[in-house]
C-alpha cells in the first residue's frame, strides 16, 4: 500500500513561482517513477511531469522550459517546481505512482 500526500498548493500571482511537494509512505519510492498531473475544471487530467526512477525528466508541452520536476529518494518525495506561472496553470494537481497509486491533490490558483 502506497500513500502519496501534496502539499504546496495555493493562489500566487501570474509570473510567480509554487513549489509543489509530493511525500510517499511505503517502501520502494526509489525504484519507482513518479509524475505530476493536474485537471482544470472542465478539463481533462493532463500530465505535467514525469521523473523515472534513475531521475529522468519529460516535462507537457505547456509546461516545458517553466516547471522542474525532481525527487528525494532519501525521504520519499517528489517535487514540482513552478515559475513564470499563468492563469492557464489553474488546477488541482496530483501526483502519482507509475504503478497506479494518485494522492487527494493540491489546488494551485494562478490570478491577480
Amino acid at each position: 500500500q502506497v500513500q502519496l500526500v501534496e502539499s504546496g498548493g495555493g493562489l500566487v500571482q501570474p509570473g510567480g513561482s509554487l513549489r509543489l511537494t509530493c511525500a510517499a509512505s511505503g517502501s520502494s519510492f526509489s525504484t519507482r517513477g513518479m509524475g505530476w498531473y493536474r485537471q482544470a475544471p472542465g478539463k481533462q487530467r493532463e500530465l505535467v511531469a514525469h521523473i523515472t526512477s534513475v531521475s529522468s525528466t519529460n516535462y507537457g508541452d505547456s509546461v516545458r522550459g517553466r516547471f522542474t520536476i525532481s525527487r528525494d529518494n532519501a525521504k520519499n518525495t517528489v517535487y514540482l517546481q513552478m515559475s513564470s506561472l499563468k492563469p492557464e496553470d489553474t488546477a488541482v494537481y496530483y501526483c502519482k505512482t507509475d504503478h497506479g497509486y494518485w494522492g487527494q491533490g493540491t489546488q494551485v490558483t494562478v490570478s491577480s
